[in-house]
Parts: structure tokens; sequence; C-alpha cells
């Protein structure tokens, strides 16, 4: 169970929602400027200096962020996997080395068998030895996924991790990685602005607008004028 209460001000931008998330698959649905990449990094522990007040996270019961208290559990401690709309991979490392940064944990084996395991989930295993530079926007994009799910966080939040992936791929990405945190238990928050996106993910929606909650509820019912206005445009099409 995810539960947050934030106010936090970036510039003339203020984010002021509370939510409680505990179905297996939240997303996040709003135009951008929303807010819905703020509110993700506030619930992996980034952005901080921009809480006010009352602000706090906290993740099946533990505190992450009590700006009251002054409790702040530091992201890398949080047990939480998340993807950026940029996939912010180590320029220096390999596509697997990149993977494998957070198993230092793990003995040398079980590491190269997990790293093997991530990239062939999101479809990259031939990216394995090939560097940032060297992939297209939609490879990083999944080697970026496969680095957050490696040490098998209890959390997965993503912001528009599909985006440099056409829909076909972006689909069946979707599908192993329903799959993959169903099996392992991972509560998933993923941001989008992809009506598309939202209604496949058959999942709980929290709707923003201009970083305020509008509705939250079951896709296909905070999302119905949505999906209406897809429809037509199909129709036309």
């Amino acid at each position: 169970m995810l539960e947050f209460e934030l106010n936090a001000w970036r510039g003339s931008f203020h984010l002021l929602v509370a939510g409680r998330f505990g179905a297996e698959w939240t997303v996040l649905f709003g135009p951008s400027g929303a807010g819905k990449t703020t509110l993700l990094r506030l619930l992996a522990g980034f952005d901080q200096e921009h809480l006010r007040g009352f602000s706090r996270v906290t993740f099946n019961e533990i505190p992450l962020t009590d700006v009251e208290r002054g409790v702040h559990v530091a992201p890398a401690k949080r047990a939480i996997g998340m993807v950026a709309q940029q996939p912010a991979l180590f320029p220096h490392l390999s596509a697997a080395a990149n993977v494998a940064y957070g198993l230092q944990k793990l003995d040398r084996a079980t590491r190269a068998r997990r790293v093997e395991e991530m990239l062939d989930l999101v479809g990259a295993a031939e990216l394995a030895g090939l560097r940032p530079h060297d992939l297209s926007g939609g490879q990083a994009q999944r080697v970026a996924l496969a680095r957050a799910l490696a040490p098998e966080p209890k959390l997965l939040l993503l912001d528009e991790p599909f985006s440099a992936l056409d829909g076909q791929a972006s689909d069946l990405l979707l599908d192993r990685l329903k799959t993959w945190v169903r099996t392992h238990g991972v509560q998933t928050v993923a941001a989008t602005h992809d009506v598309s996106d939202a209604l496949s993910a058959g999942a709980e929606v929290l709707l923003l607008r201009e970083g305020r909650r509008a509705a939250f509820g079951p896709a296909a019912e905070v999302l119905a004028s949505e999906r209406a206005r897809l429809l037509d445009r199909l129709g036309s099409a």
C-alpha cells in the first residue's frame, strides 16, 4: 500500500495531491505539465527541497518521507525502482554493466544470471555488450527498465517508459512487464499521457490536472470520456 500527501512547489507550479494506491498497477494520467513526473520523483525520494508543510509518503506502513517529523529515507534505500522519461544510463558502461550496477551484493554468477534474465525479459538480450551511445531511444528505455527491475524492487515507478517504442513493441513489453510484476509482487505506478496506454493496462487511474487530483478509480470509469474521443478518432481515420 502506497499512501501520500504532497504539497510541493517547483517555481510557479504547485502540486497539491493525496492518494492511497493499493492496486497492483496504478496509472497517473494527464496532459504534459499536469504533475505526473513531479509526483513520481517525490514518491521516489527526489526533489525533497520542494516539499512543504504536512507532506508525507508511506509504503507498506513504513514512513519514507515526513516533512514535519524530519523523516527522509534516501532514494537508494527505498527498495524502489524508477524509470525516467530519459534513460539515465551510465555512458561508460555496457548495457549489461548498467543492469548489473545495483547488484553488487550478489555473487558473480548470480549477478550474471540476473542480468541475462532481465535483458531477455525486456527484449534486449542482443544489446548486452553495447554502450548507451550505440543504442536507439527505444533500446535505451528497454535497458533502463531492465536495470530498474534487476534488484527486484517492492515498488516500481515508471515515467512514460515506452514512449520511444512503437505501438506493437510497447504492447508486447507491457504484457511481459505486467506478468513479471504480478509474479514478483511488485506494486507499480506508471505515468502516461496516452489514453490507450492507460486503458490497455486495465489499472486504477489517478487523473491529474494542473497539480491536482481530478479523479481516481478504474480506468474504464475515470477515462470514459477520453476513451470515447479515442474511438471517435479511430472511427474517422
